[in-house]
């Protein structure tokens, strides 16, 4: 597939793959990622931090050669080393898993509304260092949704409520505002 742009599958029958992008994706190196991002904390300048990429690309691309045979990576046309994620990074991410939820909620006439706090309390809560920003999702399935569910169907929030979560004493606090009218 890589070399004559086409695959075989189990029946004989060829695929073509000529225009097809294929992305790989592999933890070869990123134990290099983790231990200089550690070692030098925030960079002074945007230099300072360009260069270190570099080196961690280095380091990383060296890896890669003692993991990967060269005829392998004679097939790829190009490798990208991504920087660590940073706190605003992952405050993004948190953000965005956070507006799924309020549009599925929207779909059922409930309005929530996610603070700052409330988002920088998940983001720090549910990262790990170690597994990325996959865990955030299982964070705010257990803090955010099972409650919400929860208060759903026992009727403490209704169609047409609205929801404000914030951070109070280091917990989620879930205020429902209550549709008013019959």
């Amino acid at each position: 597939m890589l070399e004559d742009g086409h695959l075989t599958d189990s029946q004989g029958r060829k695929i073509d793959m000529k225009n097809t992008i294929i992305i790989m994706t592999s933890n070869v190196g990123s134990r290099h990622i983790t231990d200089q991002s550690t070692k030098l904390g925030f960079l002074d300048s945007e230099e300072g931090a360009e260069k270190s990429h570099q080196r961690i690309k280095n380091d990383v691309l060296s890896e890669l050669k003692k993991t990967f045979r060269p005829e392998f990576l004679n097939r790829i046309d190009d490798i990208i080393v991504f920087s660590k994620l940073t706190r605003e990074g992952i405050e993004k991410i948190t953000a965005i898993m956070l507006k799924e939820i309020t549009k599925r909620l929207i779909n059922m006439s409930i309005q929530v509304e996610f603070d700052q706090e409330a988002v920088s309390y998940l983001a720090r809560s549910g990262y790990d260092s170690q597994y990325g920003a996959r865990p955030i999702r299982r964070e705010i399935l257990t803090k955010v949704e099972d409650t919400m569910a929860q208060d759903i169907l026992n009727k403490q929030i209704k169609k047409g409520d609205s929801v404000v979560i914030t951070l109070k004493e280091g917990k989620l606090a879930f205020e429902v505002i209550q549709k008013k009218g019959p």
